[in-house]
Parts: C-alpha cells; sequence; structure tokens
C-alpha cells in the first residue's frame, strides 16, 4: 500500500529521484538531503505507514531494522552510529511515513547531555549550568 502524498512512497516507487544506498523487495535505504551528521542514512519500508506505531506488522519492523548494522558497515561506521525513529509532532517527525535514521561519522552528544529547553524535567538545572558556563567563558552560544 502507498500514499500517493508521500514523498517517501514516492521514493520507494522511483517516482523520485535520491541517492540510493540499498534496496531489496521490501525496504529502500538512501541518504537524508539535509544531513545532521557526515553519514545520515534512512531506512524505509516501501509500504506506508505513518509512524512506528501505525499498527506497523513485525515482519516489516523485522525488514527494516535487520538492515541496520550492514547499512552502518557500508557507510563505513566503525566507531559507532547512533539509529533514531522520530513518531509524531512532539518528537519532530517530518515526514508521516515510518522510518529510521542512521547518524554517525563524528561524535555526538548523549540525548541527556542536550538542551532540551523547557520541556525537560531539569530545565532550571540545565539553564543554570549553561549560565555559569557562559560566566566562565566556556560556553559561546
Amino acid at each position: 500500500m502507498q500514499d500517493p502524498n508521500c514523498i517517501f512512497c514516492k521514493i520507494a516507487s522511483h517516482e523520485v529521484p535520491t541517492n540510493k544506498v540499498y534496496e531489496d523487495d521490501d525496504v529502500i535505504a538512501f541518504d537524508d538531503m539535509e544531513p545532521l551528521m557526515p553519514v545520515h542514512t534512512l531506512i524505509i519500508p516501501k509500504d506506508h505507514y505513518s509512524d512506528i506505531g501505525d499498527n506497523v506488522p513485525p515482519e516489516v519492523l523485522a525488514a527494516v531494522f535487520s538492515k541496520v548494522g550492514m547499512i552502518a558497515e557500508m557507510k563505513g561506521l566503525k566507531n559507532g552510529y547512533r539509529v533514531l525513529v522520530n513518531t509524531g509532532d512532539d518528537a519532530s517527525q517530518s515526514v508521516r511515513h515510518f522510518h529510521v535514521h542512521i547518524l554517525g561519522g563524528g561524535l555526538m552528544p548523549r540525548p541527556n547531555d542536550q538542551d532540551w529547553g523547557d520541556f525537560a524535567t531539569n530545565a532550571d538545572k540545565i539553564r543554570a549550568q549553561r549560565a555559569l558556563l557562559k560566566e566562565h567563558g566556556l560556553l559561546d552560544v
């Protein structure tokens, strides 16, 4: 099943060109057009599911996630990588087609080292730490 308005469905059906990294009967992997890291590759199922919570069958989940290690190796990610799935508005899912991000090629901060803003349960502590770092000239931003 495909959604005729979905850019990832159009990529999966080869209507829209992309920098394809891998393809089989179930999935296609391609480099992100707006990479966040030196390596930023997406793996999508060829069938349309809006997100990972959209009753994705176990065999589709297996088809997608079973390719992560192989693709990371193909992309030369010997020192590690991050696998990420955004689901819904609060997670900033930008394309409503279930997809997995493989990010790597450089050191990434741990998620708990990032400034999550006012939604963080420890937002006040983070702001205080950042202010102290700025005061001592250890933070430019």
